[in-house]
């Protein structure tokens, strides 16, 4: 009689340089946006958790902000998450960019990953940029460095690979409980993720420091008392200065009319309702290196 296979579970963390792909990756993996995305440095602030249930395993990914050198209290958060993060993982991926030769960034991780007795994979991401030849050079470079205990080239935004690297994963976590019911993909409340889904239009639509001072928090979420398919969603985009304040809101509204009109079709995705999507910008200054704010637009260091 065939044995009945065990199932297995685990945390895993993806770790890396700003601006390789970890978000796409985990958005790749979990089948729709949970990470916001963007060619700017920096995008992810908390650590998102994305789960992946499987028949036989689930995988609890953690997406941590790109490990750079804190510039502020706001950055010294960042690095505390992705550093703890390290700590309470089974499993740890570190994410390279394949276009990119070994930098500072990385020298930096690699050091932080010498103590850890956890797995690291190395995985080498973005390879449909790259030639096939260019990848022995890449492997042959970091492999010097450290005892990875895999390697896996893989392209996020493509899927090339990552099944392979999802199998890879499962042989090493450990058996173990289903943490969240199977129809769960994330652990975090729809509020953060509306929330982000209006901080990823406001990146992509800005340019120079706008996008780094700028915080997004949810006033309100209810539905209408009339069409239950409606969800009235209240925001305020808070930044540091006036002058970034007229930068958001555009001339004559229309900056903030398309960063509303952009995240509404994300946010309808999300709730699967319509949604009437209402913006404030509002200014408070030097929010980034204030414990207070970064408390209360929901970067708190004692859930870490």
């Amino acid at each position: 009689m065939q044995q009945e296979k065990q199932f297995k579970s685990g945390f895993i963390s993806i770790i890396g340089r700003p601006n390789v792909g970890k978000s796409t990756f985990l958005n790749h993996v979990i089948g729709q946006k949970i990470a916001i995305m963007s060619d700017k440095p920096q995008t992810t602030r908390n650590k998102i958790q994305g789960v992946l249930t499987r028949e036989n395993s689930q995988m609890i990914f953690i997406d941590t902000p790109g490990i750079h050198k804190p510039k502020h209290k706001l950055g010294e958060f960042m690095m505390k998450v992705s550093k703890n993060t390290l700590r309470e993982v089974d499993l740890i991926m570190f994410m390279v960019n394949a276009e990119e030769k070994i930098g500072k960034g990385d020298e930096f991780i690699l050091e932080m990953l010498q103590d850890t007795n956890t797995p690291v994979f190395l995985v080498i991401n973005k390879i449909d940029k790259v030639h096939p030849d260019e990848l022995l050079n890449i492997i042959d470079a970091y492999k010097d460095r450290m005892n990875f205990a895999e390697i896996v080239p893989i392209s996020a935004l493509q899927g090339n690979n990552v099944d392979n690297l999802l199998l890879t994963i499962e042989k090493y976590l450990p058996e173990g409980p289903q943490y969240y019911p199977a129809d769960q993909v994330t652990d975090h409340p729809e509020r953060f993720i509306i929330s982000e889904l209006i901080r990823e239009k406001v990146l992509h639509l800005t340019r120079e420091e706008i996008p780094h001072s700028v915080a997004v928090v949810i006033e309100k979420i209810r539905r209408d008392e009339e069409n239950e398919n409606l969800i009235h969603v209240h925001a305020t985009i808070m930044v540091e200065r006036d002058s970034q304040k007229g930068i958001i809101i555009g001339k004559r509204g229309s900056l903030l009319k398309e960063i509303g009109t952009q995240a509404r079709k994300d946010i309808e995705m999300l709730l699967g309702s319509k949604v009437y999507l209402e913006l404030w910008v509002k200014v408070q200054k030097d929010w980034r290196n204030k414990a207070t704010y970064l408390r209360d637009f929901g970067y708190r260091e004692d859930e870490y």
